[in-house]
C-alpha cells in the first residue's frame, strides 16, 4: 500500500456520478425544500458538484470524493479528481452547479450506447489522455460490473485505466464505507487494470461498523 506522500507514478481519479432521479434527488428538486443545499441550488450561488452528488448518493459518493482528494497526485496542470456526468462528460468536483443543470443530468439514464452520455465523455476523456503522459495512472472509482463506464473509458485509456481490486463483489454502500475508512487511515488500496480484469466475484465479508461524524 502507498500513501499520498510516498513516491509513485502520477495518479488521478474519475468518479462515477450520483443518480439524479432517485428519492434523495427529489428532495433537492422540491421547490418547497428549505434545507441549506436545496436553497443554495435554487440561488445564483449554487453548490459544488461534489456537494450535490454527495447528498444524492450519500455514503458512496462521500467515500469516493474523500478517498480521491486524499490520494490524488496528478501531473502539474491537471486536476486530480474529475466527476463523470450523465450529459456533460468529465467535470471538476468543485465546479458550481444549480438545479437547472441537475435537472439536465436527471433526464439521461447512463448507458454506454446513449450518445447524450457517450459523446461528451469520449470528448473529455480523449482531451485528458492528450494532456497526461503514459506514466499517469487513471483510476475509476465507480461500478465495474457493467460496461457503462468501463467500455467507454477503456476505449480511450486502454490498460492505463485501473480500479481498486477490493471493489469486486461489493455493493455501493460497502465501497463507500471502505473508501472512507481508507481515507481516514491513510491506507491506499491496490489497483489493477480494467482490461482483462475479473470484475465479478463473491461478496467479501461485511465491514466492521463505524460511527461516521
Amino acid at each position: 500500500m502507498t500513501s499520498p506522500s510516498a513516491a509513485g507514478p502520477p495518479r488521478l481519479f474519475l468518479l462515477s456520478p450520483a443518480h439524479c432521479g432517485g428519492e434523495r434527488a427529489r428532495l433537492v428538486f422540491n421547490p418547497e425544500a428549505r434545507f441549506d443545499l436545496a436553497v443554495r441550488l435554487r440561488s445564483a450561488e449554487g453548490a459544488t458538484l461534489a456537494e450535490a452528488f454527495t447528498f444524492m448518493s450519500g455514503l458512496y459518493f462521500r467515500g469516493k470524493i474523500a478517498y480521491a482528494l486524499h490520494f490524488a497526485r496528478p501531473p502539474q496542470g491537471v486536476p486530480g479528481v474529475l466527476v463523470i456526468t450523465p450529459t456533460e462528460g468529465l467535470r471538476l468536483h468543485n465546479e458550481r452547479v444549480d438545479l437547472e443543470r441537475l435537472h439536465g443530468f436527471a433526464q439521461v439514464d447512463i448507458a454506454r450506447d446513449d450518445p447524450r452520455y457517450r459523446r461528451p465523455l469520449l470528448r473529455d476523456a480523449s482531451a485528458l489522455a492528450a494532456h497526461v503522459d503514459a506514466a499517469c495512472e487513471i483510476v475509476l472509482l465507480g461500478s465495474v460490473a457493467t460496461g457503462k463506464y468501463v467500455d467507454v473509458l477503456t476505449k480511450v485509456f486502454g490498460p492505463r485505466l485501473l480500479f481498486p481490486s477490493a471493489f469486486v463483489g461489493r455493493g455501493d454502500m460497502s465501497r463507500g464505507g471502505l473508501l472512507l475508512r481508507c481515507a481516514r487511515d491513510d491506507r491506499e488500496l491496490d489497483y489493477v487494470p480494467l482490461l482483462g480484469a475479473v470484475r465479478h466475484g463473491p461478496r467479501p465479508p461485511r465491514l466492521a461498523p463505524v460511527r461516521w461524524k
